[in-house]
């Protein structure tokens, strides 16, 4: 049985990092345990190379220093942190403190910050001959380096943000970019559908609008794809190297739908301290509901702030809430 933390946090994307900074900031012993083999959650797992352009104080950012930047700080004041780890069970102990129960052995705590961000990361597949056998292959639902697809022809599939980000990203690199979607509307941002439309009038890119995969093709990898029309069921064979599909991601929250936590579809109920209905057991980010929430990373950043502030009162009855700005706090003076 490890040492008893003050408070454990599940999940090391930008909402966890941040929380456990706080947590740190505010004087208390702190753990992370993340289901994935490093820290940064989705900045680092899916899109390290995609900008992002709503965090404060970065009029654009790549998400990988982002990430970079979060682990800095949420690392300062020195947490455990315990990765590739996910935890099955929360139990209560008698004597009010919590168990979280991980695959490989048993972590103690006070209070639990759950900031696990959508749950886990179960990518929507296109349920066509040659996805499963052409998968990492040529076929991807990420990108983790541009420079894998230099030279490349590439088709990608869908029509929401990421699938525009990417496609404007990788036309700089890529021999051939075609964008392929079931219909004329888009998911995306409205700045990056003009950025989009601009470059396939510039001839940078190719838009298939009203276009479906038939197959995938290849031995071994990608070599070609066929795509039809889905107003007259018309074929078209594409030759390409890769075939990436940003068609979003199902959320799972795994065992968190059996730790007692009042649950609306697969979001946490919480109410405006971050408490959800488990006593000292607070949540912040994208896997949280109240009214009103936004899922954006800003958000996430304060909702920890709130979490972490509320567990420091739960942990020390004694302690203050709110304890003012960190420029007036003796932990950063020289």
């Amino acid at each position: 049985m490890n040492s008893i933390a003050d408070v454990t946090i599940i999940g090391g994307g930008p909402t966890g990092l941040f929380a456990a900074f706080y947590a740190g900031m505010r004087g208390l012993s702190t753990r992370i345990v993340d289901s994935l083999p490093e820290l940064g959650g989705q900045l680092t797992a899916l899109y390290p190379e995609k900008y992002i352009y709503d965090v404060g104080g970065f009029p654009k950012i790549l998400a990988r220093d982002l990430a970079q930047g979060l682990i800095r700080q949420g690392l300062q004041f020195e947490p455990e942190v315990v990765l590739d780890e996910e935890v099955h069970e929360l139990v209560r102990e008698d004597d009010d403190t919590w168990t979280l129960r991980c695959r490989t052995g048993d972590y103690r705590s006070r209070a639990v910050v759950i900031a696990g961000g959508k749950g886990a990361f179960e990518p929507k597949v296109l349920k066509v001959p040659g996805y499963e056998e052409l998968l990492y292959k040529g076929v991807h639902y990420a990108v983790r380096d541009p420079k894998e697809y230099e030279g490349k022809r590439v088709l990608i599939v869908g029509g929401g943000d990421s699938a525009l980000d990417w496609a404007l990203i990788l036309k700089d690199v890529c021999a051939e970019v075609s964008l392929c979607h079931r219909r004329d509307g888009w998911r995306a941002h409205e700045a990056t559908v003009q950025q989009m439309e601009a470059a396939c009038a510039a001839g940078e890119m190719t838009l298939l609008t009203y276009y479906e995969v038939r197959e995938i093709h290849g031995e071994g990898t990608v070599d070609g794809v066929t795509v039809f029309d889905n107003r007259t069921d018309e074929d078209t064979r594409l030759h390409v190297d890769s075939v990436l599909t940003f068609l979003g991601f199902k959320p799972d929250l795994g065992p968190i739908k059996s730790w007692g936590l009042t649950l609306d579809r697969n979001r946490i109920e919480v109410d405006a301290l971050m408490r959800t209905n488990l006593p000292g057991v607070y949540a912040a980010g994208d896997i949280v509901k109240y009214e009103g929430k936004l899922d954006l990373i800003a958000t996430g950043f304060g909702e920890a702030a709130v979490a972490v502030n509320n567990a420091v009162r739960y942990v020390n009855p004694d302690a203050r809430v709110n304890p003012g700005h960190s420029t007036s706090m003796a932990v950063f003076k020289d």
